[in-house]
């Protein structure tokens, strides 16, 4: 009996294989009663092939590695804070998008990362599979993780199409997270994080 079993997934992993996923997009737009071969929809399994390789990049990427690859040692103990990173992902329950902003600061210790690395570790995470609140702790993991800091305290504000489309249909409802590491589980440095975030971002040039 094991060895039917194993035969029948064994067969099933090939079938899948020698499916292309594009063959698999086709399938759907056939289950939805649409005419995959109409002018419209001929190269809409390609398209979505590809726009779903771009959004799920992140698992081919290693956040540790896009940190270290920016670490510079100074003699600064304040709060280095970033805003309004703008971020789009998929959730992981409906596979609808959700986008808003990400907050991330952090209080070194001896190291700082670059600038420019922080938005880079936000898409890596946020191009996969997510869900809001595993998000937010997975960015200040990391960095907690890359340069040992003080403290570190992600916000992330976003909008869930999953209730904005479809189910409660509610189009102004906004999702609030954190995570706070560190130091910033204190209330005082809790606080001048938040007021920070709160403060209007610096005017488009």
């Amino acid at each position: 009996m094991a060895t039917v079993t194993l035969n029948k997934k064994v067969t099933a992993k090939s079938e899948l294989e020698r499916t292309s996923t594009q063959d698999l997009y086709r399938e759907l737009l056939g289950r939805f009663g649409e005419d995959p071969n109409r002018d419209g929809l001929v190269e809409t399994p390609k398209r979505v092939e590809k726009a779903m390789e771009f959004l799920t990049q992140g698992y081919l990427k290693e956040p540790a590695a896009i940190l270290r690859g920016a670490l510079f040692d100074v003699d600064y103990d304040e709060m280095v804070l970033v805003k309004d990173i703008e971020m789009f992902s998929l959730c992981e329950h409906h596979m609808l998008p959700f986008f808003g902003r990400v907050h991330v600061a952090y209080i070194p210790n001896g190291k700082v990362v670059g600038l420019s690395k922080i938005p880079r570790l936000v898409e890596v995470f946020a191009r996969r599979l997510q869900v809001q609140e595993r998000l937010t702790r997975q960015i200040a993991d990391a960095i907690q993780e890359a340069i040992a800091p003080q403290g570190v305290g992600v916000v992330i504000e976003a909008r869930h199409l999953c209730m904005m489309m479809r189910g409660v249909e509610k189009q102004n409802s906004s999702t609030v997270t954190s995570a706070m590491l560190g130091c910033f589980q204190k209330q005082n440095t809790r606080s001048e994080f938040l007021s920070l975030v709160r403060e209007r971002s610096i005017p488009h040039i």
